[in-house]
């Protein structure tokens, strides 16, 4: 019985590790293709930011009153 349990344990170990080994080799031999979707990706999502800002973003200007109500950290008041 407990010869049983063991040879399960081999196999499913066995398993395991050749489903490791082959997802390394498929990522290994698909690498330049995975990094190229990834990047068509990530710039494609850009691309919709910038719209038709002519690839510039706006940049809101900053109040010239802001951070004058809070004290600085070295002031006692």
């Amino acid at each position: 019985m407990l010869q049983k349990l063991v040879n399960v344990l081999a196999v499913a170990s066995a398993a395991v590790s050749v489903a490791v080994v082959g997802s390394g080799v498929y990522v290994y031999l698909n690498k330049d293709a995975i990094i190229d979707n990834i990047k068509k990706e990530a710039l494609g999502g850009l691309g919709g930011i910038a719209g038709g800002a002519g690839g510039a973003l706006a940049v809101p200007p900053i109040a010239p009153t802001a951070g004058l109500g809070l004290p600085t950290p070295g002031s006692p008041l």
